[in-house]
C-alpha cells in the first residue's frame, strides 16, 4: 500500500477514521499532492462546522449522505461523530430509515415526473407506507431537511420542491436549507474517494 500524504492523513483524522485506512483514489491524489485533497479537507471542515447546524445535526446529515451512497467507512465515522454529540440510538436509526424511505419516494416520484401527465400514473395512489414521516424522533423540521438533502442527492425534482416547501413551513431558513444542500454535495464528493 502506498503512503498517504499529510493532507489525506489529516482528513482521515478529522473524520475519526483509522490512519491505516486508504483507497486507490486517496493514494492517487496523495501521490501527486493534489490540490483537490486540500480543498476537500477545507470543504468538509466548512460544511461540518456550519453555523446553521449543531454539530449533532451536521453529523446526522452527513450520516444520511454516507448511508445513501453506501459508504461504510463514512457511515461508521459519522455515526460515531453523531453519538459523540449526543445523538440517540433512535435518532441514528431514524436517519437510516429516512434515507431508505426517501430512496423509495425519489424513484417513485421521479418516475411520475418523467412520465408527465399520464392520468393513470398521477391519479393512482402510491400505496407506499410512510408512517415514519408522521411523528419523527428527529423533529419534523430536521426530518424534512434531511429528506430534502437526500432528494437532492438522488435528483428527484418533485421531492426536492415538496420538501423545500415543507421544511420552510416548519421554520427552516433559506441559509439553513442552502447549507444542508452544500453539506450533502461536499459529503457526496467525499464518498467518491472513500
Amino acid at each position: 500500500m502506498k503512503m498517504l500524504n499529510d493532507t489525506a492523513k489529516s482528513l482521515l483524522e478529522k473524520l475519526g477514521i483509522d490512519a491505516d485506512y486508504s483507497t486507490v483514489s486517496l493514494e492517487r491524489l496523495s501521490a501527486i499532492d493534489n490540490r483537490f485533497l486540500r480543498d476537500l479537507k477545507l470543504n468538509v471542515g466548512g460544511v461540518l462546522g456550519s453555523k446553521n447546524f449543531t454539530t449533532k445535526e451536521s453529523s446526522l446529515l452527513a450520516l444520511s449522505v454516507a448511508i445513501n451512497e453506501k459508504c461504510e467507512v463514512l457511515i461508521m465515522a459519522f455515526e460515531k461523530m453523531a453519538k459523540a454529540e449526543g445523538a440517540t440510538e433512535e435518532e441514528i436509526a431514524e436517519t437510516f430509515a429516512c434515507t431508505s424511505l426517501l430512496n423509495v419516494n425519489n424513484v417513485f416520484y421521479r418516475f411520475r415526473h418523467y412520465m408527465g401527465n399520464v392520468d393513470y400514473y398521477n391519479n393512482t395512489p402510491a400505496g407506499i407506507r410512510m408512517s415514519t414521516m408522521m411523528n419523527p424522533v428527529l423533529g419534523k423540521e430536521f426530518f424534512e431537511l434531511m429528506s430534502l438533502a437526500v432528494s437532492a442527492l438522488n435528483g428527484c425534482q418533485r421531492c426536492v420542491t415538496s420538501h423545500e416547501h415543507s421544511v420552510k413551513e416548519h421554520g427552516a431558513t433559506e441559509p439553513r436549507i442552502y447549507d444542508a444542500i452544500r453539506l450533502a454535495s461536499v459529503i457526496k464528493s467525499l464518498t467518491v474517494l472513500m
